[in-house]
């Protein structure tokens, strides 16, 4: 499989996900800045993958610093975390990781220099990982999974927007490789297309049959049997289920409950924010109405100075999703119950000691 991100050494590695499909281009990041303005340019985005983005982000941007003690060190890796935390607001995965590689640093009796060498391990254990959450999500995901089946999917949750298979895209890829022989319907994913250009070409990199519709006939395939099972991914997800995913998710939503149609969201124990209660506390980013007015930032296609809505994220409600698939199990409602229940237990990839930095 293609990576998304990895680090060389000396940088972080990204393809560039704006020039996607027409263009594979790999940028070289050297910066803090640099990699803010990666993740909140969408060159390189999905929740997991933007959390191991911004944890070597955090390096880069410590690495030319000079610091006197601990506590200076410490004080300065806080400014820089939050300062890429708002890169983007709704996906949890972001503040996760920057804050595995804050604790990994606040315990230590160590040297500014020793402290540095950590964040930069603790963001490779960050990378390994979620390369490993994929797996498992994929062979948890897998046996829902029947030969012949044809699965919707939104937004891309692949390589692309994680460190590993991906999450949603995992299941689907690890069925591919069990020899299950599945279609998919790729929603576009208005405004930016996600899923035409991003999740289309994962699907043509690994050789399982995909077939490109608007968001808006998604309901009609539904009414026409043409769907069996959605499975989406998730940027963050309340203490009682509720999900915020990529705008256009809620809609599904609905449209499986009318048709009574399986609706699955795939995501690891990381996107779970146990802070809030409820998916109305998830903060929902707005970008820029031009993503609406113009086609991919290229073509207009409306009035001249048109006012344009665009929230990024939408939230399904718990009482919609009929399972969420994680590196654990697959959870099942009631979900608050079952989440209070689970072990947050930081990062799984546990045999970190000879990683070389």
């Amino acid at each position: 499989m293609y990576k998304s991100l990895e680090w060389t050494g000396k940088s972080l590695k990204i393809i560039d996900q704006t020039l996607l499909p027409s263009q594979t281009v790999f940028h070289n990041l050297y910066t803090v800045e640099a990699v803010f303005d990666a993740i909140r340019k969408l060159q390189v985005r999905g929740a997991p993958a933007i959390g191991v983005a911004a944890a070597f982000g955090l390096y880069l941007g410590l690495l030319p610093k000079r610091f006197s003690n601990k506590t200076a060190f410490l004080n300065g890796a806080k400014k820089l975390a939050d300062y890429l935390a708002s890169a983007r607001p709704t996906a949890v995965n972001l503040k996760w990781a920057l804050s595995e590689v804050i604790d990994s640093i606040s315990q230590p009796d160590a040297s500014a220099r020793e402290l540095l060498q950590l964040v930069l391990k603790t963001a490779l254990r960050i990378q390994m990982d979620d390369e490993a959450r994929c797996e498992a999500i994929g062979l948890n995901g897998a046996p829902l999974i029947e030969d012949g089946m044809t699965i919707l999917t939104h937004c891309n949750t692949g390589a692309l927007a994680t460190a590993g298979i991906g999450t949603a895209f995992g299941v689907l890829y690890t069925a591919h490789l069990q020899g299950k022989k599945i279609n998919v319907l790729v929603d576009e994913t208005r405004p930016l297309l996600q899923g035409a250009r991003l999740t289309m070409w994962e699907f043509r990199q690994v050789g399982i049959p995909a077939t490109l519709i608007t968001d808006n006939m998604a309901a009609y395939a539904m009414q026409r049997k043409k769907v069996d099972l959605v499975i989406v991914g998730a940027d963050r997800i309340a203490r009682n289920g509720d999900v915020a995913n990529k705008i256009g998710t809620y809609s599904l939503a609905v449209s499986c409950h009318y048709h009574r149609i399986p609706f699955y969201v795939a995501a690891p124990l990381s996107t779970f924010d146990l802070s809030i209660s409820a998916g109305k506390e998830i903060p929902i980013e707005e970008r820029s109405g031009r993503e609406v007015t113009y086609i991919w930032e290229q073509l207009p296609i409306t009035v001249e100075n048109a006012t344009a809505w665009n929230p990024a994220f939408d939230v399904t409600p718990a009482a919609l999703i009929h399972g969420i698939i994680t590196e654990k199990k697959i959870l099942k409602p009631p979900f608050e119950k079952v989440i209070e229940k689970l072990k947050f237990n930081g990062l799984i990839q546990k045999n970190y000691e000879e990683l070389i930095v």
